[in-house]
């Protein structure tokens, strides 16, 4: 049907899914394209939810044949999100009827005119608008499509200008109030899952020379029926579409599993486009908290809390006192000079704490600790095999960030500029493609490759100091080019930044002071994943962490073991 995915062929009955079509189909979706497979998906939704009504704004028939698209995609490919990606781009003329300037007058006399306390009806306002059209030589909508877009204006705000916020309040949108206190929350694990950022209140020092690296920010993922942390990741770098991306492949790493649910709060890393389709590929149904509002806990941000008090507070070099008076900490007492812990003993630690002490600790909700509370409610309903997930290359693809402009513009000859590196593939040599903006996509730990959107299909671009630049991270080439620009200015001379001066910067024992700091924060956090993301085949049916092997050294310091990393296995060792 038109607007749909095509049909290609019918796979073997016992067959494994067609993973490159699904990639293909899902290379070739623009943005536009992922943003209206979105809007189908969440109208079928809440018509599954609720049946059809008029403010879904479509046509049961519409409806029927979303439906019927999606179950054909998914008996082919495994894939239900594949039927609902349209291809607008074989369709014809898509100009809307109505002009601008008489969408822009409807949209006008609606906010003003219709939103208001005085509750005026539909017909009255579109009388007015017809007379104003009229006045003005413009052509007037029919009755029929002002009502339709007054009905695809957000419901809640539309209520809250006509009958007052408490008329409003039961179309509010869906979040959960949660504390240590509260019952548990949904039926099963993976059920409904809260993912949220904190910056812990720790100082970390280098493992090699002990110089103050600041502190990480760490993101959890937290399972609301047993209060299990799923995920942890730990990172240097504040949060962030990427860090998202990386709480999503940490718990597929150690469950092969993604939840049927998350909450999370109203941040702008949550907001991405491919955020979004991350979400709906894999049937993820994102809730989110109302913002400014402190009665409303979190289990995750209570989570916090006792991370704080059972775990970190008791280390050395803890931010306690920063949060009090400033004036009364003195040299004895400053968490800069009491720090004795690097990234990766912090990393080894917090995760050992995480998957093995406090899911095995009673928690006084559960009655039971949350490693109890999983395991039993995971074997009452089921493994839900049908929701495995796999790390492979479809995975990668879509957890992959954008730039903050999401486009890029294609230069001849040298191809796309991201974070001052030009990136180029054979689909450039196009001469249609040169000279346009296309979108692009880009690794966070490898900044030798980038990928662009150019002919309806994602193309792996590579640098064109490929060497030069593989492995290094774009938080390091943006400290080279700050670095660059401020001694430039000291002496009185303007200077653009290219990639040629950029990568030799980088490789000049000139750099080595200005980016040590990151550079080391980068290998450890690099080496640290590796070692983490090595799959358990008991993990994903106990949910067991896999704690990995690391040199451990005691230390008589207060009784505590710290874990560090040999300095020789890194490769900035060797490097510098």
């Amino acid at each position: 049907s038109q607007g749909s995915a095509q049909v290609i062929a019918t796979p073997l009955a016992g067959t494994e899914p067609d993973v490159k079509t699904v990639k293909e189909l899902l290379a070739g979706a623009s943005a536009a394209d992922l943003a209206e497979a979105n809007r189908r998906y969440a109208i079928l939704s809440a018509y599954r939810a609720g049946g059809w009504n008029p403010e879904l704004g479509v046509t049961i028939r519409t409806l029927q044949r979303w439906e019927a698209d999606l179950r054909e995609a998914q008996a082919l490919y495994q894939c239900g999100y594949a039927g609902l990606l349209p291809q607008t781009k074989l369709s014809g003329n898509r100009i809307p009827r109505i002009p601008e300037e008489t969408r822009k007058l409807m949209e006008e006399y609606i906010d003003k005119e219709y939103e208001n306390e005085r509750q005026p009806k539909r017909f009255a306002i579109w009388s007015k608008l017809l007379r104003e059209c009229e006045n003005r030589g413009l052509p007037a909508p029919s009755y029929r499509a002002f009502c339709r877009h007054i009905e695809r204006r957000p419901r809640y705000e539309q209520l809250k200008k006509r009958q007052g916020r408490k008329a409003a309040y039961q179309v509010k949108e869906f979040f959960y109030e949660l504390s240590e206190q509260t019952p548990r929350h949904g039926d099963r694990p993976f059920e409904i899952v809260h993912i949220d950022h904190t910056e812990l209140d720790l100082e970390l020092v280098c493992s090699q020379t002990g110089g103050h690296l600041g502190r990480p920010w760490a993101t959890f993922m937290t399972d609301a029926y047993s209060r299990r942390l799923l995920a942890v990741y730990l990172s240097f770098d504040p949060p962030s579409y990427r860090s998202c991306m990386m709480i999503f492949r940490e718990c597929v790493n150690r469950y092969q599993r993604l939840p049927q649910m998350i909450v999370i709060d109203s941040g702008r890393e949550f907001e991405s486009v491919y955020f979004e389709t991350l979400l709906a590929r894999y049937e993820i149904v994102k809730k989110t908290r109302p913002p400014s509002q402190s009665r409303f806990g979190s289990v995750c941000e209570r989570l916090f809390g006792v991370a704080n008090t059972r775990f970190i507070y008791n280390l050395s070099g803890n931010t306690q006192m920063t949060k009090g008076n400033l004036r009364l900490i003195t040299p004895e007492v400053n968490p800069k000079n009491l720090a004795v812990w690097t990234f990766g003993a912090l990393e080894a630690r917090l995760r050992e704490w995480a998957y093995e002490v406090y899911e095995a600790s009673d928690h006084p909700a559960l009655g039971q600790s949350p490693r109890e509370a999983f395991v039993t409610a995971q074997a009452q309903s089921g493994a839900r095999l049908n929701r495995a997930v796999f790390p492979n290359e479809e995975f990668e693809m879509l957890t992959l960030p954008t730039t903050a402009h999401g486009s890029a513009r294609v230069t001849p000859g040298r191809g796309i500029k991201i974070n001052y590196i030009y990136y180029w593939c054979e689909a450039f040599r196009d001469a249609g493609v040169e000279g346009s903006e296309v979108p692009v996509r880009y690794d966070p730990y490898d900044a030798s490759r980038a990928y662009a959107y150019v002919r309806n299909y994602w193309h792996q671009c590579h640098s064109e100091h490929y060497q030069k630049f593989q492995q290094r991270t774009e938080r390091e080439l943006m400290i080279a080019a700050a670095e660059l620009r401020r001694r430039h200015q000291q002496n009185g001379k303007r200077l653009t930044i290219t990639a040629q001066r950029l990568g030799n910067f980088l490789s000049s024992v000139e750099m080595q002071e200005a980016t040590l700091q990151q550079r080391l924060r980068d290998a450890e956090a690099r080496r640290s994943r590796q070692k983490a993301n090595v799959p358990s085949t008991t993990g994903a049916l106990t949910g067991q962490s896999g704690a990995e092997e690391v040199s451990e050294r005691s230390t008589s310091d207060q009784g505590v073991t710290i874990r560090t990393y040999d300095p020789s296995e890194l490769e900035i060792y060797e490097e510098y």
